[in-house]
């Protein structure tokens, strides 16, 4: 049966443990990680083994088989009451991704209304029985079962916000979650496991921190059932081969390299805020912002100078006026300074920015950079670049700035920006993106499915397919003896 413990008991956000059926387990070792906008140590967390993997992944594959049994509706009710108490410390896990991320207060409440609206969304959502064929000598009925134990891998840029959206889907279709958060923010998904100790039976809800080594002991544990991951392609790759020997099922969602096209017919002034917005918060660390904008000719100076003018205003930091936060963590920090530095030494046009620090700030910042109509062959145009810096290319032809948006091995989402409904439907159709928006962008809920093109994914997240994802499919033929 589901818990009907109310929530309301308050926690610490100052010890982290891993959560192991339904208590709190310390471990051997710990480990810390560093603040980014100050470059102090953080709490000590859980390093988990291989015990503790397989103590885990046990007890899971067990409460799979009761979790199972218990009616839609409790388990719904079950995540509802969860959401609840998660809104309820709302200012709590916003306060901790601040310290733990480097998110600014107002980019970390948003990442905490954005998970609590996505759990209550999945509440909506339902997987009934569908009758195939009901005939006087036959019946086929189709229905959806969990899987068993589903482990969900979260990256560092939405540690809260994709762990939801991983662990509500699972546990609402009946499977046991074993949650493994990154290394580089362990913290606010072991705090999720914990708040969930009050909603779900024990091993239902179970979170392991710990260093890079965790997560193929995970993906090759024989008794897990699924795995659901978000990462870089190259991390994606590596999970689906380490699964492949067990036959698990895999849902991957990839890099993206998504782009926006910026029509004739717009107000450049206006399309170049509600880009900046699309483009550089979180720094640029999402999936799916704008890494890459081609501006009509027509507009594109007015456009540029727009843009520029309103990224340098944006405020440092991570309190209550700022705007834009550190990078997360120091391998990516100097990641995207090398980034920089290349696009420094080819002597491409940078029209902002174009820093490898922000003079003033002691920790992970680096300034929004602007590259003036970079070569469409260069990597900041090709790849992914995932932090603030962000190429404008100019194009004239539709059919032509068509084809370069869809030429890169990416396919996660992009944009179309112009008062034309018949050139945006059109222009869109042709897209190569899994999600498309018209004068917006990375616009999410959780009815509608998430999945990527080409290498940007496998499978679908949220929405009824994503619900699916974490099932089999069974068929029941009857026939009258």
């Amino acid at each position: 049966m589901a818990s009907e413990t109310s929530g309301n008991a308050k926690m610490d956000f100052k010890t982290f443990y891993n959560v192991i059926d339904g208590k709190l387990e310390p471990t051997v070792k710990t480990r810390h990680t560093i603040n980014p906008s100050t470059l102090e140590a953080n709490p000590e967390a859980p390093l988990s083994t291989s015990d503790e993997v397989d103590k885990a992944v046990k007890i899971a594959h067990e409460a799979a088989k009761e979790w199972a049994a218990v009616p839609w509706d409790e388990r719904k009710n079950a995540l509802a009451n969860f959401a609840a108490a998660l809104e309820a410390q709302l200012e709590d896990f916003a306060q901790m991704l601040v310290w733990e991320h480097g998110k600014p207060i107002l980019w970390a409440r948003h990442e905490l209304a954005t998970d609590i609206g996505f759990l209550k969304g999945f509440c909506e959502l339902s997987l009934p029985e569908e009758t195939i064929e009901d005939a006087p000598d036959r019946k086929i009925v189709k229905s959806y079962v969990p899987l068993g134990v589903a482990v969900g891998i979260v990256p560092w840029n939405y540690p809260v916000h994709l762990a939801g959206a991983k662990l509500g889907p699972a546990l609402l279709t009946g499977n046991a979650f074993i949650l493994k958060p990154s290394p580089f923010t362990p913290y606010s998904g072991l705090k999720l496991a914990e708040l969930g100790m009050q909603f779900f039976p024990p091993g239902v809800l179970q979170a392991l921190s710990g260093g890079d080594d965790l997560g193929p002991l995970l993906t090759t544990h024989p008794l897990v059932n699924m795995v659901s991951f978000t990462g870089s392609v190259p991390t994606g790759k590596a999970v689906m081969k380490s699964c492949s020997d067990t036959l698990k099922r895999v849902t991957l969602e990839l890099g993206g390299n998504d782009a926006a096209i910026v029509c004739a017919d717009v107000d450049p002034v206006v399309a170049a805020t509600k880009i900046a917005l699309f483009a550089f918060c979180n720094s640029g660390q999402i999936c799916m912002s704008i890494k890459r904008v081609y501006v009509h000719e027509s507009i594109y100076d007015q456009f540029l100078d727009a843009l520029v003018k309103h990224v340098q205003a944006l405020p440092f930091g991570v309190g209550e006026t700022a705007f834009i936060g550190p990078v997360a963590n120091e391998l990516h920090f100097k990641r995207v300074q090398k980034i920089i530095a290349d696009i420094n030494d080819a002597k491409f046009a940078v029209a902002a920015g174009g820093a490898e620090s922000v003079p003033g700030q002691k920790g992970y910042y680096l300034p929004p950079t602007i590259i003036d109509n970079p070569p469409e062959s260069s990597a900041i145009v090709q790849e992914e670049q995932f932090g603030p810096v962000l190429p404008l290319l100019k194009w004239s032809d539709e059919s032509d700035v068509v084809q370069r948006v869809n030429g890169t091995d990416s396919g996660l989402g992009a944009s179309v920006w112009t008062r034309d409904d018949e050139q945006a439907v059109r222009v869109a159709n042709q897209l190569e993106a899994g999600s498309v928006w018209i004068n917006t962008h990375a616009e999410i809920v959780a009815s509608t499915p998430f999945a990527g093109h080409k290498q940007s994914g496998l499978g679908v997240e949220w929405g009824v397919d994503g619900l699916k994802s974490y099932c089999n499919t069974k068929a029941v033929y009857r026939r009258a003896f």
